[in-house]
């Protein structure tokens, strides 16, 4: 077969990833989801299937100005001990996640000082107790770097947090929990407001680490992109803005083993409005020839029935709506099969270099990034070959009857990757050069 542009790329892309890490065929892999409990109502606790994860994370409980109190106000409190109490039914460890985008207001100041980073250690141990929680997620967005606009920060919120952690890690009771953290791209920032260039001490402190691999492009972005690409080198040069690539290399090349990172997958698409003339090459095409499109930030287009016409958020600023589909939302609103395949009518494009795919509906002149069954098991590929510690998904409730989870999970309950039956024709390419 002809060596192709997109088959050295993809060489480069695996060759790249081998070197990150050993095997870690001595670990087992985490097959994670975070469940928020206000989408109890479609993933009620008896429908989730508990036999496919090894945990649960329960989002989310939210900072506050006062390092003694979080508040479970906003996701369904009172679900959070039957939650637990179901995963300790079926043998899976239950976690809950702290912060959120609209949930970091005050980490910084709940771990800016000696006497709150004590004080945050007993509240967040004393709810662990409280709920008999396995673990505890913390997903502050983001360290010494600007979140949702109004949190607090400090230059030194990445050595405070870890200074936070060492003590929780010698508390009795947070010495014999699951401690993990939701991240960035890249490392969090040190006090120059960089990427940290080591984090190693994190991992004496976390059992892993979950990099948030997507809403890389969003309504907020210049252009339009992929969600949650694997590989980001064909991105415009000036505008490489991560991917499962380059996001894994950062963290390890900063001192994280590879075994303590899991990949944060995305079960739920962006989308944008985009021109016809822009989505296809011609007016008879219906392939989508355009992976960064320009989109009209003017239009608002609402996604799937978990989106809003928006609202006022903790910074009293106003947003409009997502334009966010979940996974069962694409399907639901037509534009591709319960398998991820595109409907009849609707414009397609799987993307070699990023390994995404996109559907592009023309009765309404929408653009959508998103995941399917090749995708993730092309994510599971890549965690597998760089030895990383598994995967965790937002959100459970995104997905459809298990597709995506099911996609890669295969790869982790099989002996040979290469028996999946799905159509991965770039491996293909890959491996018959």
């Amino acid at each position: 077969m002809p060596i192709t542009i997109t088959t050295i790329m993809l060489a480069a892309l695996f060759l790249q990833a081998a070197t990150l890490s050993a095997n870690n065929a001595t670990g087992s892999t985490r097959s994670v989801s975070w469940y928020a409990g206000w989408h109890s109502a479609d993933l009620p606790l008896n429908q989730i299937s508990w036999s496919k994860y090894t945990q649960l994370t329960y989002a989310f409980a939210t900072t506050t100005s006062d390092a003694k109190t979080l508040f479970l106000d906003d996701s369904d409190e009172a679900l959070l001990p039957q939650f637990v109490r179901t995963a300790h039914q079926n043998n899976v460890s239950a976690s809950l996640s702290i912060g959120g985008w609209g949930g970091s207001q005050y980490f910084s100041t709940n771990v800016g000082s000696a006497a709150n980073r004590t004080a945050f250690v007993k509240t967040v141990t004393a709810l662990a107790t409280q709920y008999d929680l396995d673990g505890l997620d913390f997903d502050w967005e983001y360290p010494n770097r600007q979140g949702i606009g109004c949190n607090t920060i400090n230059n030194n919120d990445t050595t405070n947090f870890l200074s936070f952690l060492q003590e929780l890690r010698q508390d009795s009771t947070g010495s014999k929990l699951i401690l993990s953290a939701a991240t960035s791209l890249l490392p969090w920032n040190d006090t120059s407001g960089s990427p940290s260039k080591d984090v190693s001490g994190f991992s004496k402190v976390l059992d892993f680490v979950a990099i948030m691999n997507y809403d890389v492009y969003n309504i907020l972005s210049s252009h339009a992109g992929p969600n949650s690409p694997l590989n980001d080198m064909c991105a415009p040069a000036n505008d490489q803005t991560g991917s499962a690539v380059s996001s894994v290399k950062a963290w390890t090349d900063a001192g994280m083993p590879a075994s303590q990172i899991l990949l944060g997958i995305a079960a739920y698409g962006h989308s944008f409005v985009v021109p016809e003339s822009t989505a296809f090459q011609s007016s008879s095409s219906t392939n989508i020839t355009n992976v960064y499109p320009s989109f009209n930030k003017s239009a608002e287009h609402l996604g799937d029935r978990w989106d809003t016409s928006g609202g006022v958020d903790i910074c009293g600023n106003f947003s409009g709506p997502s334009g966010v589909y979940s996974y069962w939302g694409l399907v639901e609103e037509g534009y591709i099969n319960k398998d991820g395949t595109p409907k009849s009518g609707i414009g397609y494009l799987f993307d070699n270099c990023s390994q995404t795919p996109f559907v592009y509906g023309e009765f309404n002149q929408t653009w959508i990034s998103y995941d399917n069954v090749q995708s993730f098991a092309l994510k599971g590929q890549f965690i597998k070959n760089t030895g990383l510690g598994g995967f965790s998904m937002w959100e459970a409730a995104g997905d459809l009857n298990d597709t995506l989870l099911d996609s890669i999970r295969a790869y982790f309950s099989f002996p040979s990757a290469f028996q999946i039956s799905i159509p991965l024709l770039t491996l293909g390419a890959l491996y018959s050069m």
